[in-house]
């Protein structure tokens, strides 16, 4: 990855304009092109609905930027980092916010840190289930933040488990007011998760944050799904927030009884004694058995 850091000289081409990209430099000091900058991304709000999607895999990460998928956030595990960042190489045009875990951070020193390591390893911001002082310290550093508010699963048990959020007035004004907590703060953006539709819409009009809408409907500024679901990975039941444009579980399936079929019919031949034939075998040219023989019978 080219660097200002190492002084390799990778300024991206000015041409990026020309192919729908913005030339940035990274917090980690990383020369790179982006669809989206957070200013671009921030100018919007309100006038068209982003879609955003998280992949588990460097090919899904591939096919979603060929897709022109808007953003996307990726699982950072800052102990085993290598995977987030094959990802961010694997779709490096795309504006990525780098998820990293709640108990990683036990203090806003360690969250800037923890920032701090995403953003060295290209991350365009990171998103985070943080308090508004853990926030506020991150984005004091000069660090894109987005937040989580609504249903937060790891926090699931103040809210009465994995279940909506929001349909009671208390909840409602509840939700409102973590989400002004993070605007406050200096997030950027906020991950709203399993609350009314309505309710997100009435919201979004009144933060300047960008919503991020997964199960809470079409009243966001954008439209989260995880690859996984989108792709149909996993088998039923699904989330129902969720859409699956493709069964790839059952393709995954399938092959699967290929794998199978083919070990077994591998196995058969072997023992009926199919396998190998002479077409898979080197035949040895005529008296070289024999006089192999005998030079061992000569050393003998």
């Amino acid at each position: 990855m080219s660097s200002h850091a190492t002084g390799d000289g990778g300024i991206p081409p000015r041409d990026a304009a020309r192919r729908g990209l913005r030339r940035v430099m990274t917090l980690g000091g990383a020369y790179g092109t982006r669809n989206y900058t957070v200013k671009d991304l921030r100018d919007q709000k309100g006038k068209r609905v982003l879609v955003e999607t998280l992949p588990f895999s460097v090919e899904e990460a591939i096919a979603a930027e060929e897709a022109g998928i808007d953003t996307m956030k990726v699982r950072f595990d800052p102990k085993q980092p290598e995977p987030a960042a094959a990802i961010r190489r694997a779709a490096p045009n795309t504006f990525m916010a780098f998820s990293v875990p709640l108990v990683a951070a036990a203090t806003a020193d360690e969250a800037v840190r923890l920032g701090y390591h995403a953003m060295t390893l290209g991350a365009d911001a990171i998103m985070c289930q943080w308090s508004p002082r853990f926030v506020e310290a991150a984005a004091e550093a000069g660090i894109p933040v987005q937040g989580h508010a609504g249903l937060v699963p790891r926090r699931s048990t103040w809210t009465g488990g994995l279940r909506a959020v929001g349909k009671t007035l208390e909840e409602a004004k509840w939700v409102f007011r973590e989400i002004k907590a993070l605007e406050n703060a200096g997030a950027y953006a906020v991950e709203v998760e399993v609350i009314p539709e309505e309710l997100l819409a009435a919201i979004s009009k009144r933060t300047n944050l960008l919503t991020s809408s997964i199960g809470a409907g079409s009243g966001g500024d954008i439209q989260f799904l995880f690859a996984e679901d989108i792709l149909g990975n996993n088998p039923p039941p699904y989330p129902r927030h969720s859409k699956q444009y493709r069964r790839i579980h059952e393709m995954m399936a399938d092959i699967q009884r290929e794998r199978v079929a083919g070990f077994k019919e591998f196995v058969d031949d072997v023992q009926n004694g199919r396998f190998p034939a002479e077409e898979h075998v080197v035949k040895a040219p005529d008296g070289l058995v024999r006089e192999f023989l005998k030079s061992l019978d000569e050393t003998d």
